[in-house]
């Protein structure tokens, strides 16, 4: 697993129980919904964000690429297969917070959760969104630093402007946070689908790009 790299493996972990850790605590002054909210958000906002990240830093690391470009085993397939892992990994994790909430009650005292299945959802299209951002600018430019920018802008600017993707019928499509602040719930499944949707179109042009071997040589030599 430590092939992923530790920005991917410790991530998620680290986002998803900070958040869990903040819901927890205002639970003795918040209402029960808004800590059910709270704790669903930690899957919807911190699990995307780190399995983001992490994708972002899978590309350009390497510190011998024209090495690996000469192995039997094509290099983006090494890049695909740390890109499963730390998808994997996040999964695993989310699951495991899913459970511990059903399990408890918090689930369902948040009506928008659309139940343990259907529900998986919540944390599953955003965290594919940003990670097929992250894969996708990190093929584009080979810069960990670079392609994780571009995805903590698009998480923060859909944080601090929701009203940007909420404001029309087709924006609210793109909005990663539909569950616990989307102003159209019977949009949900929609949203959820189509963020599925441009994950495989994003992980599929960052494919396509890691295939141009002299990008990476060019990217190595600099």
């Amino acid at each position: 697993m430590r092939r992923a790299g530790w920005t991917a493996l410790l991530t998620p972990p680290v986002a998803t129980a900070a958040l869990v850790l903040i819901a927890l605590i205002d639970a003795g002054t918040a209402t029960d919904r808004a800590t059910a909210r709270n704790l669903l958000a930690a899957l919807e906002m911190a699990m995307p964000l780190a399995a983001g990240v992490g994708a972002a830093s899978l590309v350009g690391r390497d510190p011998a690429v024209e090495l690996q470009l000469t192995m039997p085993t094509a290099y983006r397939s090494t890049l695909l297969r740390r890109l499963a892992v730390t998808f994997g990994w996040a999964g695993l994790l989310a699951v495991l917070v899913v459970a511990g909430l059903v399990a408890t009650g918090w689930w369902e005292r948040w009506p928008a959760s659309h139940g343990p299945l259907l529900g998986q959802l919540v944390w599953l299209a955003p965290t594919l969104a940003l990670g097929g951002l992250g894969f996708l600018a990190g093929a584009a430019f080979r810069s960990p630093a670079a392609a994780g920018g571009i995805v903590a802008t698009c998480w923060i600017v859909q944080q601090v402007f929701p009203g940007l993707v909420q404001d029309s019928a087709w924006a609210r499509l793109l909005y990663l946070f539909a569950t616990t602040r989307g102003a159209d719930p019977a949009a949900w499944t929609a949203n959820r689908l189509t963020l599925v949707a441009i994950a495989l179109v994003l992980g599929a042009l960052g494919w396509l790009l890691l295939g141009r071997t002299e990008r990476l040589l060019a990217g190595e030599a600099e």
